[in-house]
């Protein structure tokens, strides 16, 4: 699923008009990067968790060429879902 059918879905869902449904959605998303960007977690009970854990600096080749290269530590976003979603997929 994309956006645009995340947007559909929705619209479908609440009778709101696609306009309506999209900004809803763009606001959500929005709203979780802004709370990260804060170095929040976004828990959705019963859909999961959206948090931030760092990951070390690391030596890494160029697969290309072989050559040893330095990959710089950085933050990355973690998603851990609920046993509901987890319960619900494996159905």
């Amino acid at each position: 699923m994309n956006k645009a059918q995340l947007v559909d879905d929705v619209a479908e869902a609440t009778g709101l008009t696609k306009k309506d449904s999209t900004k809803a959605v763009e606001a959500v998303l929005a709203a979780i990067a802004k709370a990260l960007g804060k170095k929040e977690e976004v828990t959705f009970v019963g859909f999961g968790r959206f948090r931030l854990s760092s990951r070390a600096a690391r030596d890494g080749r160029n697969p290309k060429t072989g050559e040893k290269i330095k990959i710089p530590a950085r933050t990355i976003v973690r998603f851990t879902c609920s046993k509901e979603l987890l319960t619900n997929v494996n159905k």
